[in-house]
């Protein structure tokens, strides 16, 4: 498998749709030579390709597409497009063998554009659970990391966050800091924009980050990445909840996309999972395997793939 990243967008604040999209046509020629090349195989050996057909910008996947419908003409190759969120949720079939999930089993994908809990029946049977009222769980780190004006040179805002949050000094919130709010409390729904407005309220009323000291924004960045990861986990249990209320016996919970690569969320998943009333194992993907282009809009699978 070969990895290929578009361009760099610390200039924009995020991702850029319009130079993203000519990054991944100026790139695409050289990542498929460069996966043939990884792989030791010529195009006459692929047996098929397959293409990202969505959710995603859609400038972006129009070059996937166009690329991979242009050489499966061309070289007389079988092709597929394959949901983004669908791969995401069955990535470990590949990963994790020969301890791959059992069906039914649970599906947590948090990325830059979607937070959704998934019951995954088969291959190709799903059923959401749970999704966001308003903004993702991603869209949220890393509209709070650009408020903290956090540097991310490369390895993008939310990751940023992650790394500033494990910095090995004190944190002290400021005077007049409250909690963070608990949206949808004992509701089978996420809610992620009251978060990042905590922040910008007390930023906007507190003289602005300029104002804050290195201590208090520590602590303000640890404490959003605590209750966004609480409300993960609240939002699991009363999934967890629902299928034992419906007789299902759940075995696993795969939890992917971009966000599940941040250590402090596996540590605390595995946690809280060791509380369950049943047995629940955990599985993640690679990390290098959780991310990848985030997607603009909140789209579910689409009705071929869900009931």
């Amino acid at each position: 498998m070969s990895l290929s990243s578009s361009t760099k967008h610390e200039n924009w604040g995020g991702i850029h749709p319009a130079a993203a999209v000519m990054a991944h046509q100026r790139n695409m020629p050289f990542a498929a030579k460069r996966a043939l090349d990884e792989a030791g195989i010529n195009i006459s050996q692929v047996d098929g390709i397959a293409f990202t057909r969505g959710p995603g910008i859609g400038g972006c996947l129009g070059v996937s597409c166009n690329a991979a419908k242009t050489l499966a003409a061309v070289h007389s190759k079988p092709i597929v497009g394959v949901h983004h969120m669908q791969a995401h949720a069955l990535t470990p079939l590949l990963t994790s063998w020969p301890d791959i999930p059992s069906f039914p089993f649970l599906t947590l994908l948090v990325s830059g554009g979607h937070t959704l809990v998934v019951l995954v029946k088969s291959l190709t049977s799903f059923k959401i659970l749970a999704t966001t009222r308003d903004e993702s769980i991603g869209r949220t780190f890393d509209k709070v990391s650009r408020m903290l004006q956090l540097s991310w040179d490369g390895i993008g805002p939310g990751a940023a966050l992650e790394r500033f949050c494990a910095n090995p000094e004190q944190g002290s919130l400021p005077d007049g800091f409250s909690p963070f709010p608990r949206p949808m409390h004992g509701q089978l729904a996420f809610s992620y924009a009251s978060l990042h407005s905590h922040v910008e309220r007390y930023l906007h009323f507190n003289g602005g980050i300029e104002a804050v000291t290195l201590p208090s924004k520590l602590a303000i960045a640890r404490n959003f990445q605590l209750a966004a990861f609480s409300q993960l986990e609240d939002k699991l249990q009363l999934a967890l909840q629902w299928c034992a209320n419906q007789s299902l016996d759940i075995r696993h919970l795969v939890v992917s996309g971009g966000v599940a690569s941040n250590s402090l969320l596996r540590e605390r998943l595995n946690a809280c999972l060791e509380k369950a009333s049943s047995p629940v194992s955990v599985i993640f993907p690679p990390p290098s395997l959780c991310t990848g282009i985030r997607s603009v809009h909140q789209t579910p699978f689409n009705s071929h793939h869900s009931e």
